[in-house]
């Protein structure tokens, strides 16, 4: 990805920020995601790079934001300074917006394919738009106004967490040729993975530290957020993430042994501490 980040005639300060902000430590599960979801029906794992690297960057985009100071005013991030705190909110502000524009940008000027292209942008868009992951930060922002609710931090999970995941296998599958029922089973893979993916996030920001988790803890409940921990506690939350893996576990049975790989992402998600 670095390679599809070394720009010329951009501002340098603008530059490092998106770079910092792109490049940092971290798991790489949605490209990832992406990648395999491509190889999975027949696709070539090259094909998939730049449309990988776009859900990286709207990724990251997402993080940058998040941290601002109105919205999560977090401090820390991937174990380094956030990137307003690196390079200051305005430079922080930019970053997130040319993150959003390049991961357009990479669709546009390296998938040739004009259909597929057309598909993944409609794919990235979805996913990470009004109704997708902006939405669901959205309503996470302002759910602190009212009684924590499983419905409601179920809706923050599915647009804020699992609506990206899900389409970062779509749109792997699309790059990959998949038959519309291939594609509609890891969507579901996905989204599901999406769920557990924030289940154990909401489950670590209780039982977890600053230190192992690279980030800060301990925020959710003093902010009013509506978190499975706060609505069921911590033991009903961990039956949700079991009960989500194996969704997402369920939906990978069609490709056999092809997809082991995944299915240990799923349990991995589900299990992780960090």
């Amino acid at each position: 990805m670095g390679d599809l980040l070394a720009a010329q005639d951009v501002p340098e300060q603008l530059l490092q920020a998106v770079r910092y902000s792109a490049l940092g430590p971290g798991k790489r599960i949605r490209p990832w995601l992406v990648v395999r979801c491509c190889e999975l029906p027949g696709g070539k794992r090259d094909d998939a790079w730049p449309a990988a690297a776009a859900v990286e960057c709207i990724h990251a985009f997402s993080l940058v934001h998040d941290d601002l100071p109105a919205l999560d005013n977090d401090d820390l991030r991937r174990g380094r300074p956030t990137t307003h705190k690196k390079f200051g909110e305005a430079m922080a502000i930019l970053a997130g917006d040319a993150l959003v524009m390049l991961a357009f940008e990479l669709i546009a000027v390296h998938v040739h394919d004009a259909a597929k292209a057309k598909a993944i942008s409609r794919e990235l868009a979805c996913g990470a738009g009004w109704n997708g992951m902006i939405g669901g930060q959205a309503v996470d922002m302002t759910a602190h106004q009212t009684t924590p609710s499983v419905e409601l931090a179920r809706y923050v999970h599915d647009r804020k967490t699992a609506s990206l995941f899900a389409a970062s296998c779509r749109i792997g599958a699309i790059i990959g040729g998949g038959d519309p029922d291939n594609t509609a089973s890891l969507g579901r893979f996905g989204f599901h993975l999406g769920r557990t993916f924030q289940l154990a996030d909401d489950l670590l920001d209780v039982t977890s530290n600053a230190v192992e988790l690279g980030k800060s803890t301990g925020k959710d409940a003093p902010a009013g957020k509506h978190s499975f921990p706060a609505c069921v506690g911590v033991e009903a939350s961990r039956a949700e993430i079991e009960r989500e893996t194996n969704f997402a576990i369920e939906e990978l049975r069609r490709f056999g042994g092809a997809a082991e790989d995944l299915q240990d992402m799923a349990r991995f998600v589900g299990s992780r501490n960090y």
